[in-house]
């Protein structure tokens, strides 16, 4: 089956109460349909350097950012089928590269101990970029329950639910079970739309209605503050917003 491997487009966040979801998911449904891996326990592997280079620098928020990651829509090991991605963002546009092998090729390449499976000009940019950081290894195991839907007019636009975001820093492979410290607070999702171009204006309707507002949030980046940072350096000091309860009660 054919898949997307280039992607040009604005990402944007909100943090919803359940209700918030529930009633979003509802109204949504007149103009959007599930893609086609709907529901899906989404496994993240991302990659850094053994001083977390590529995470300490996002979360300056520059201009330019970039980070790599594994990524499979379920359990996956040797000949499943995973992704290997580049996502790059530059001046609020994200640019993501990905090409598909099987786990095991996957898992072997990124340790340095076969050159890639296949040769293509993503598969050559992830090598530079292995290769220019030097020392890249799996650093957090991330996953969550995830619902996607695009737009019925296929322009592009991309609506996801995100709920029990969980990470963790051992039993880092995608053939493992979800589990890990969760990441928002009980009951909270996190809502991402994705377009190339502009957002369709019923959604902005909807979001201006219904008082919801766009976040800063990364799930690697908070993984890192609430798990890596207070291990390795002072502990109760956190380096970027704690979200509460009550940030997703608006």
């Amino acid at each position: 089956m054919a898949y997307q491997t280039v992607f040009k487009r604005y990402e944007l966040k909100y943090l919803l109460t359940p209700s918030q979801a529930e009633h979003l998911l509802s109204a949504i449904q007149e103009h959007m349909v599930a893609d086609r891996y709907g529901k899906s326990t989404v496994r993240n592997l991302y990659f850094d350097t053994d001083d977390y280079r590529l995470i300490r620098r996002s979360i300056e928020k520059p201009v330019y950012k970039e980070k790599m990651r594994m990524r499979s829509y379920a359990q996956a090991e040797g000949e499943d089928k995973v992704f290997v991605e580049l996502k790059k963002k530059y001046e609020g546009i994200v640019y993501k590269r990905r090409i598909s092998l099987c786990e095991r090729d996957a898992m072997a390449w990124t340790r340095g101990e076969i050159p890639s499976p296949v040769d293509t000009q993503i598969s050559r940019e992830i090598d530079y970029f292995m290769r220019y950081y030097g020392t890249l290894t799996p650093k957090v195991f991330l996953s969550y329950e995830r619902e996607a839907y695009y737009d019925k007019n296929k322009s592009g636009f991309r609506v996801t639910f995100d709920r029990h975001i969980l990470a963790r820093e051992e039993a880092l492979s995608l053939s493992s079970p979800a589990f890990g410290t969760p990441l928002l607070p009980e009951g909270c999702v996190l809502m991402e739309l994705k377009c190339a171009l502009g957002m369709p204006l019923w959604m902005a309707e909807l979001l201006s209605r219904e008082r919801i507002f766009k976040v800063s949030f990364s799930k690697y980046g908070t993984a890192y503050s609430k798990l890596i940072f207070p291990r390795l350096y002072t502990p109760n000091f956190i380096t970027s917003k704690e979200f509460s309860k009550d940030e997703c009660s608006v």
